[in-house]
């Protein structure tokens, strides 16, 4: 496969529910200000299902092309992983507030 990995939708795809559920918290956050509410509401439900709808996307990237060629692939993963990873660190940040 000579085309660049990150044109793969399944490569696309979790950078682009990372960055979904990034974007929501901080929508969220600009809209509504830091509130700890008691329930979750459809916000919390939307981030919760964007960064668990990823994991089996990953993973079919990870089994498909990782054991073709680990060098080009893993730049893929670790981008995947990074978007989460700002993901995360913002709902973190917005609940440690």
């Amino acid at each position: 496969m000579s085309a660049s990995y990150f044109k793969l939708p399944s490569a696309i795809a979790p950078v682009a529910m990372s960055l979904a559920a990034l974007s929501l918290v901080l929508g969220h956050v600009a809209l509504f200000g830091i509130v700890h509410e008691t329930d979750e509401g459809t916000a919390a439900h939307i981030y919760q299902l964007l960064m668990a709808g990823q994991v089996p996307v990953i993973g079919y990237f990870v089994l498909r092309y990782v054991p073709r060629q680990p060098a080009r692939a893993v730049w893929v993963v670790v981008a995947q992983v990074a978007a989460a990873a700002m993901a995360f660190g913002a709902l973190y940040w917005m609940e440690s507030q």
